[in-house]
């Protein structure tokens, strides 16, 4: 067994989730990646509570199985020192705003004139280009943006909150990914390299899929509590009597009907699937009140042994020390140091290979403890 992305090198200058997450998990496929921080002011994430082992347990997370290497960039020489190695790399990716790399002396097309073959991926919040590239930003923005927040939630309370950064992540990180290993699977074709623009905000967008699709060419617009997905039917989150959460996503008929023996609710099968708005709400009230007559242990009880699209609805402790967790693996024990024994517990790489598997070898180090 070997390391998926064995021999690829990787030159890291982002800070805080989307970058770091991208090449925290380039790393764990085997990449050698070597995280750049300034000494002057080093990546907000290794501030942030909470700490463990003397650090900040997000840094020791996003920042496992990395180099660390000091540099200002703000110093020629330090400018001097990337230039002399960038022709050893593969990939660069960076997550400043457009135009500091070029001031920096570190943009796409310098380093591009010395290493022809290197990929460049730049993950900002909003492009390289448009009239919204120098501007700040952050999660909640680029949701806003993006039409996700304006379908999402409830019509009396608007938007959510997530307890994730959804485009930060699956926006900006899992796209960034998707972009890098592309570039690697033509450079083998071209023999080049290329730049790559991540904007968190573009990559937002092309979450909303089916709800675009519908707006685009169904001419369909969207709302809060709207479609099938939304809260417009059954499909949504249940308290129960003690004040926990079911979610209930019986939609295919053979669910339905399920759902519909369980609770003892004959108008789940005959209008759960009807195009009338006021036979939707009908049957999300009957479930609401039927859902509220029993605590959260005894529904689960009921809905456990059952196959109809009811699942609990878990803080994430429970989640993270459930049976399902244990057996998929979500939770992996990261050495300290490369070789010890001493372990700390963070998420798991969900990617599985037949073959290949996925590297643990330390958490995130001190800044500045390798060397480029």
């Amino acid at each position: 067994m070997t390391y998926p992305l064995k021999g690829l090198k990787v030159l890291d200058f982002s800070t805080l989730l989307p970058g770091p997450f991208a090449t925290m998990y380039l790393a764990d496929m085997g990449a050698e990646v070597v995280h750049i921080e300034s000494p002057a002011r080093p990546d907000l994430i290794r501030l942030m509570p909470p700490y463990s082992n003397g650090q900040a347990a997000s840094h020791n997370y996003l920042n496992r199985n990395k180099q660390s290497v000091a540099l200002d960039l703000k110093n020629p020489d330090s400018i001097a020192l990337i230039l002399s190695k960038i022709s050893s790399y593969d990939i660069v990716i960076e997550q400043f705003r457009p135009g500091v790399m070029q001031r920096l002396g570190l943009d796409y097309p310098r380093l591009a004139a010395i290493n022809p073959r290197l990929i460049y991926c730049s993950v900002s919040g909003y492009g390289q280009t448009g009239s919204h590239k120098s501007r700040a930003g952050h999660d909640i923005n680029y949701l806003a943006l993006s039409g996700i927040a304006g379908h999402s939630g409830r019509r009396h309370s608007g938007p959510p909150l997530m307890g994730i950064q959804i485009a930060d992540v699956a926006g900006g990180s899992l796209h960034a990914l998707i972009g890098i290993l592309s570039a690697v699977i033509e450079r083998s074709q071209s023999g080049l390299g290329q730049h790559i623009d991540i904007s968190m905000t573009d990559c937002a967008a092309a979450l909303n899929s089916m709800a675009a699709a519908a707006e685009l060419a169904g001419k369909e617009q969207q709302h809060p509590e709207q479609s099938y997905l939304n809260g417009g039917a059954l499909y949504d989150y249940y308290q129960t009597r003690d004040g926990r959460y079911l979610s209930v996503g019986s939609l295919e008929p053979q669910f339905m009907a399920g759902l519909a023996q369980l609770l003892d609710l004959p108008e789940v099968l005959e209008k759960g699937a009807s195009l009338d708005a006021a036979d939707r709400k009908a049957v999300k009230q009957a479930i609401r009140e039927k859902i509220a007559g029993k605590d959260f242990a005894e529904w689960n009880a009921i809905f456990q042994a059952q196959d109809v699209c009811v699942e609990p609805v878990l803080t994430l402790h429970e989640a993270l020390h459930s049976e399902l967790a244990a057996q998929r693996g979500w939770v992996a024990d990261v050495p300290l140091s490369a070789g010890s024994a001493e372990t700390e517990p963070q998420p798991a790489c969900p990617i599985k290979f037949s073959r290949s598997k996925i590297r643990y070898e330390f958490i995130g180090k001190k800044m500045g403890f390798d060397h480029l």
